[in-house]
């Protein structure tokens, strides 16, 4: 006997935060709202998980939108979630064997900062400085307002028009590499800012500031002075808050449901889940093209299968998981985020890129009294894992346990449990297809602008996640979730209702 069939105005595959942005972005706006997920636990890429009596992040652990007038920050105030934010200065240390620098969350104290960079031209800081600033200022105000994304009101039509002239400063940016800028600037390739600006641009855009395109390296700068936190217990936290918000709207949230498959049927969309019928007029879906191809049943789509390929240019990750002892040294209790380069000549990838959080004394869950949790991750060639399997993957490992004895050894040394991940844990525990992690890398394209305007797979179905505008940090996959659920749910293109 067939499963009764169970109707919504808007299905949400997948509760990453761009799944959680969605929802919430539809059940705000009054539709009857279905959010899935696989896992029995909400956050996808950006979760935390329980194992062996201590609880890791699942990636990224670094989150941005928590300043006041950004898009976390309005929603944790609109619906009263409870949930803590470590505002730490610095933000990073960030060491290599022969200097360091530690981030300030302040822009114009960071900038300062630089001058103390091995081989680092004053008059190149400033005019890096000058164009940083330009370029940053008027991306981050987008992110600071997505109602300004389309789909959007004529009113805020009528604010990008006063600002068009402001817009005009950013084409002589667009399609170059911002190693291209630096080189204009005087900026030497052996330089501590070019080691510090590769890694970052690594860890944010997916590639190297050599191939980055510039306005996203240039804006992407400005990543730890824009609200950017640690969220206390977990960014686990935030996800299950987002849960029990939409639930709290009367909106229904089923955890441990993994689709079977989607179809179009008599106008509508069908997903099936643990032999469930669900029906809805629209469908999110916070997977990447090829998952969504293959809940389709392979259904082709040409756009699907290019963008996918772009998804595939990028990268794996491989994860050290630890518990450490606070080493003496240690009089903060706060969290702490490392950023360590193992050698500066070689690539960034591979374990001589790590990025390296630790957990702080408030962080309840997280592990016993008097113990911390580490998460630390590097990205590896998927190419190569595809060739060369395991024994690939043991020796980054390897060589990211000599970086952490290098530079962080009174943390290492005190170490008293151990875990490892790898792509394919990755895809195990995400469902991401052979674990690619971050997104599509933003190198040197104009193609990079293409999704300002979302646009429908088929009709009524719609693509949210990190292989969509605007990109790979928590935050803008939940601003593409919020505007991709606008776009569904209004009646014309630009304009929302």
């Amino acid at each position: 006997m067939e499963a009764p069939t169970e109707r919504y105005d808007v299905i949400v595959v997948g509760a990453g935060f761009g799944g959680l942005g969605a929802a919430l972005t539809a059940a705000e706006r009054g539709a009857r709202v279905l959010l899935l997920e696989s896992l029995n636990y909400p956050g996808g890429c950006a979760s935390t998980f329980q194992r062996s009596g201590y609880a890791f992040e699942a990636g990224a652990t670094l989150f941005s939108g928590f300043g006041p007038g950004q898009l976390f920050h309005d929603w944790m105030e609109r619906h009263g979630m409870s949930v803590s934010i470590d505002f730490m200065d610095p933000v990073v240390h960030f060491r290599t064997p022969s200097w360091s620098l530690d981030v300030s969350r302040n822009r114009t104290d960071f900038f300062r900062s630089l001058a103390s960079l091995p081989d680092t031209p004053m008059e190149s800081i400033v005019q890096l400085e000058r164009a940083q600033r330009q370029v940053a200022d008027v991306l981050w105000e987008l992110l600071d307002n997505p109602d300004e994304l389309p789909p959007m009101k004529p009113s805020a039509l009528l604010a990008h028009l006063r600002r068009s002239p402001r817009y005009l400063m950013l084409l002589p940016y667009l399609g170059r590499s911002l190693g291209a800028c630096l080189q204009a600037w005087g900026v030497p390739e052996t330089s501590g800012l070019r080691t510090y600006l590769n890694a970052l641009c690594q860890i944010t855009i997916q590639c190297s500031a050599e191939e980055a395109e510039s306005t996203f390296a240039l804006g992407t700068m400005d990543y730890y002075f824009r609200g950017t936190g640690h969220v206390r217990g977990g960014i686990g936290r935030l996800a299950w808050a987002f849960v029990e918000t939409i639930q709290g709207l009367g909106q229904d949230v089923l955890l441990a449901h993994r689709v079977k498959c989607i179809r179009r049927e008599e106008g509508e969309w069908v997903v099936e889940a643990r032999g469930r019928r669900f029906r809805g007029a629209k469908l999110l879906a916070n997977l990447l093209p090829a998952d969504l191809e293959r809940l389709r049943n392979d259904v082709p789509d040409t756009r699907m299968e290019a963008l996918q390929q772009r998804v595939e240019a990028g990268w794996g990750a491989a994860m050290l998981y630890w518990v450490v002892e606070p080493p003496p040294s240690s009089s903060e209790g706060g969290p702490r985020h490392y950023e360590l380069v193992q050698d500066e000549a070689l690539p960034l990838t591979d374990g001589n890129h790590l990025f390296v959080s630790i957990s702080g004394e408030e962080d309840e869950g997280r592990a016993p009294e008097g113990l911390r949790t580490v998460t630390t991750s590097t990205h590896v060639h998927m190419a190569r894992l595809q060739e060369e399997g395991g024994r690939y993957v043991a020796e980054v490992q390897e060589r990211m346990r000599q970086g952490l004895g290098a530079l962080l050894p009174d943390w290492w040394q005190r170490r008293r449990f151990e875990m490892t991940a790898s792509p394919r844990t990755f895809q195990r525990f995400t469902g991401r297809s052979q674990g690619f992690v971050g997104g599509i890398p933003r190198r040197r394209s104009l193609q990079h602008y293409s999704g300002v305007f979302p646009r429908p797979v088929e009709d009524g179905l719609y693509l949210v996640g990190d292989s969509v505008f605007p990109g790979q940090s928590t935050l803008a996959t939940a601003i593409g979730g919020r505007r991709t659920a606008r776009a569904a749910l209004s009646k014309a293109w630009l304009f929302s209702r």
